[in-house]
């Protein structure tokens, strides 16, 4: 039998990739459909922070011209999003310890199929979790100036977990076990998404802390989620900024995934 890996002849090579992959998303979002407990708890963090933030901290950040549920939202979609990408590296974590990994990898499939379908079901599940949020966002007072815009937002904020799931699925091979990879994909994210313009103006904090917000993927991102959500907002430089971080998280975490799963044992 012949294997159809990354080596395979350009045209039909890629072909049987997309189709590996695209069987292996079927059966990742199969099991999710099995834990509605994981969804369910998916949405419940993020709602809580819309809640707190909204009612108990809303009231005294200055956040004009912008009502404060109207800045708070696009941080929260960003930061919902970068949470739900945890799965990755628990789902692979979780594969690699039961044995399953290494079933796959003695099938005659693309070596990226398995990381892709990953990915991939994790981004389906990203979509689903963002338009929860967009609900509750409009349920306790969210005004998108436009349709289009919302949509951008939602596309856009997407795409951005899907970049850092690829974070995820290299921290997922890469740890010692399912314990290891849950603490590891969490533990960064924190700093990064509070250290942002998530959640407070970038003025409120002190210098040294304002270039390292301005430095991460996340302020960028949520400045142009923003700014979609909120005519009058300078929209390109974060935009491109934006899309320039996901092509390049996307690129060169996607490598060495891959890379790391050809030698993983």
């Amino acid at each position: 039998m012949t294997t159809h890996a990354l080596d395979a002849p350009a045209g039909g090579g890629l072909r049987w990739a997309v189709n590996d992959a695209l069987v292996l998303t079927g059966r990742n979002l199969r099991h999710t459909t099995r834990q509605p407990e994981l969804l369910f708890f998916s949405t419940v963090q993020p709602v809580i922070f819309v809640l707190l933030f909204r009612y108990v901290f809303g009231g005294a950040i200055d956040t004009r011209p912008l009502s404060y549920v109207n800045y708070l939202m696009p941080g929260i979609f960003v930061q919902t999003t970068a949470f739900a990408s945890t799965s990755s590296a628990v789902g692979l974590a979780t594969d690699l310890a039961k044995g399953i990994v290494d079933r796959f990898r003695s099938l005659p499939m693309a070596r990226s199929a398995v990381l892709a379908g990953r990915t991939l079901g994790d981004l389906c599940r990203i979509v689903l979790v963002v338009f929860v949020m967009t609900a509750v966002g409009l349920a306790v007072g969210l005004r998108p100036s436009s349709f289009l815009g919302l949509v951008a937002a939602i596309a856009l904020t997407s795409l951005f977990g899907f970049a850092f799931s690829w974070i995820q699925a290299f921290i997922g091979l890469s740890v010692p076990n399912v314990e290891a990879a849950n603490l590891a994909g969490f533990v960064w994210l924190f700093p990064l998404t509070f250290a942002s313009s998530a959640f407070v103006p970038l003025r409120s904090m002190p210098g040294w802390l304002q270039t390292f917000a301005n430095a991460t993927p996340v302020t960028p991102t949520v400045d142009a989620v923003r700014a979609l959500l909120n005519d009058g907002l300078p929209l390109q430089h974060a935009l491109l900024k934006s899309l320039a971080w996901i092509v390049v998280i996307t690129v060169v975490f996607s490598t060495l995934t891959v890379r790391t799963y050809r030698t993983v044992s």
